[in-house]
């Protein structure tokens, strides 16, 4: 039998507590402690549901690779929810966030989009490739670019008139509050739109029916507290920092350069194929859809340099491809392009 607990200062001040607590919503301390005696211990794999976790990757096919490409899919996905989960931190605490704490913040971000980055990197060797090119006809029309946390770290991150298409920014710019019309013309759309016809595939077409309103309520929500107003807000001694620049500037490669470049060397590996491309399972244009320097999508583009600007990716695709010429292909693996 447990000995008699001696009651302290110490524990009297945290019942005193717990009393005061609880009698603000309506319950009594006694009922409270009963429920801590008639609770069960909590346990590692109930609390973060391992059993449900381990059960979600359901493949189609019988080739046991697309387990794989089913879990890395999924690893992605938590990154972008870590990083919305940062981005909702700083958009509900606009005009209150100090400079530590904004930097901090964004910290997390670009380590999520690093981890996630260099996960993604594992999967060029990680399939066989002639599975791969025979699962995937069974996703069709399934694809990545149906993630909708991307597009929305991308509205939580930037004012909404950034990631309208290239050739449409500049003269929509003095419209830059009326999402609906910029909506129209944002990015992604041209990516999944059959270039021979201008019709929107299907891929698109069931993106937009599930997502679009959303997509478009949070882009109206977040006009005045993403992530470029948020930083808009702070002291002004803050937004000059250097340290606080470079880390927006690092935010900006991360999720608009490194990533896209990352997911299209990927890409490549797997579908590049002489003399013409294997097409995506979403029938995305994904040659000109993830190279970074056809979009230029730049979150903060009054952080960086003309020149930066026009040569927006070009580095780091140089260094991408040099380090893919030095890199073993996966089995049945096709030669990259070369050029992104």
């Amino acid at each position: 039998m447990a000995e008699k607990v001696e009651i302290t200062p110490e524990i009297q001040s945290r019942l005193d507590a717990l009393a005061e607590k609880y009698e603000a919503s309506g319950q009594e301390l006694l009922a409270f402690l009963d429920g801590l005696l008639y609770q069960d211990y909590n346990t590692y794999w109930d609390y973060i549901h391992l059993d449900t976790l381990l059960s979600l990757q359901n493949p189609i096919t019988s080739f046991p690779d697309e387990e794989v490409f089913i879990m890395y899919h999924q690893i992605t996905e938590l990154y972008f929810k870590l990083s919305l989960h940062e981005i909702s931190q700083l958009a509900e605490a606009r005009g209150e966030v100090d400079g530590e704490t904004f930097v901090s913040k964004i910290q997390r971000i670009n380590r999520y989009f690093s981890a996630l980055t260099h996960s993604f990197g594992v999967m060029e060797r990680g399939m066989k490739r002639e599975e791969f090119l025979k699962f995937r006809m069974s996703l069709i029309p399934a694809s990545g670019f149906q993630s909708v946390q991307y597009r929305m770290i991308e509205i939580g991150a930037t004012d909404f008139i950034n990631l309208v298409e290239l050739p449409h920014r500049e003269a929509l710019r003095e419209e830059a509050h009326d999402i609906p019309k910029l909506y129209q013309y944002v990015y992604w759309k041209k990516g999944a739109t059959m270039a021979d016809t201008g019709q929107k595939t299907l891929t698109l077409r069931q993106f937009e029916k599930k997502y679009s309103p959303k997509l478009l309520q949070m882009a109206r929500d977040y006009q005045e507290c993403n992530i470029w107003q948020v930083y808009r807000s702070l002291p002004e001694e803050e937004q000059h920092k250097e340290s606080t620049r470079e880390q927006l500037r690092q935010l900006d490669l991360n999720v608009n350069v490194n990533w896209p470049l990352q997911h299209y060397r990927t890409s490549a590996v797997y579908l590049a194929q002489r003399p013409n491309d294997i097409l995506s399972t979403g029938g995305t244009n994904w040659q000109k859809y993830l190279p970074p320097r056809f979009q230029k999508r730049i979150f903060f583009p009054e952080l960086w340099t003309a020149q930066e600007k026009e040569e927006w990716g070009k580095s780091w695709v140089q260094s991408v491809l040099e380090e893919a010429e030095e890199a073993p292909k996966p089995q049945g693996g096709a030669k990259q392009e070369e050029k992104l």
